[in-house]
């Protein structure tokens, strides 16, 4: 092999994981206060209300972590009388703080053992689950193949890489670049995974988006940078309900990273997809409310 071939083949593994970790670039200055305990979540000692009688388990994104991905929505959640839990997952050998990275199979393993956990913890029957990117995805494959469809009530996924994704294009390149993907995989398996017409994709989605039981809301952003189309992230489904944030409010300018961080727009829906017997419209004013 030439020898510039020997150095394009770890660059464009590189390059294709710099892509991706633009997601949590606000999470990422965060990143510090991961190992703080969470405020005012992950209190085992709550019980759900007859309000909200099941609790809501937080599934953070690729890069992310169960702290820095959920500083806003998770107090947003409890001050409105939810029980809230958020877990870690995925987590390569010494990278501390950025998880998410091992094979997405393995996470919802994690996940599963979590969501058990939780519902003992709160004698709840079923739990409500809210994830953002990957985590808006790895739960179906915990809901399709490990049993967790009788478990849970929702899944709302807030910007979901949920048919693979072509990183605005980038994902494209990997056949130029004899052995990058084979690298990336074992580098990074989760983003392996992620990247469109992968053969976990082709599992994941084969025979159908959804399992019975189970109600699904997706919401998107139009301005979505890392997971694209943007319109891959909608799911097909009776029990589906596909949201684009631009159409409640045309001036809502958040990217992927945002939608799921700070967008109180995007935390409405969220909270009218876990009590759909009490939503209310979503306008430009939810950012505020």
């Amino acid at each position: 092999m030439l020898p510039w071939k020997r150095v394009l083949r770890p660059l464009a593994a590189l390059l294709l994981t710099a892509a991706v970790a633009v997601v949590p670039a606000t999470a990422a200055q965060a990143a510090p206060t991961a190992a703080a305990p969470s405020s005012g979540w992950n209190d085992y000692s709550c019980k759900p209300s007859a309000a909200h009688p099941r609790p809501v388990v937080l599934v953070h994104g690729t890069f992310a972590n169960s702290v820095d991905n959920w500083l806003f929505l998770a107090p947003y959640l409890t001050d409105r009388g939810y029980c809230v839990f958020s877990l870690d997952y995925g987590r390569l050998p010494g990278v501390p703080f950025f998880h998410a990275l091992g094979p997405i199979d393995k996470s919802a393993e994690q996940l599963s053992a979590f969501v058990d956990k939780v519902l003992a913890a709160t004698g709840a029957s079923k739990a409500d689950l809210v994830g953002h990117s990957q985590g808006g995805m790895m739960p179906r494959y915990y809901l399709k193949f490990l049993g967790g469809a009788p478990k849970v009530n929702a899944l709302v996924g807030i910007a979901p890489n949920n048919h693979g994704t072509t990183l605005s294009g980038l994902a494209n390149l990997l056949p130029y670049f004899p052995g990058a993907g084979d690298l990336l995989n074992a580098a990074t398996p989760a983003l392996a995974q992620q990247v469109a017409g992968s053969d976990f994709m082709k599992r994941l989605n084969a025979g159908g988006d959804t399992v019975p039981g189970v109600r699904y809301t997706v919401i998107a952003t139009k301005y979505d940078e890392v997971v694209t189309p943007y319109r891959t992230q909608f799911l097909s489904g009776s029990s589906v309900k596909n949201v684009l944030i631009q159409d409640k409010c045309v001036l809502d300018l958040s990217e992927h990273a945002l939608v799921g961080l700070t967008d109180r727009i995007a935390f409405h829906e969220v909270a009218n997809a876990l009590d759909p017997a009490r939503a209310t419209p979503t306008t430009c004013a939810s950012a505020i409310s």
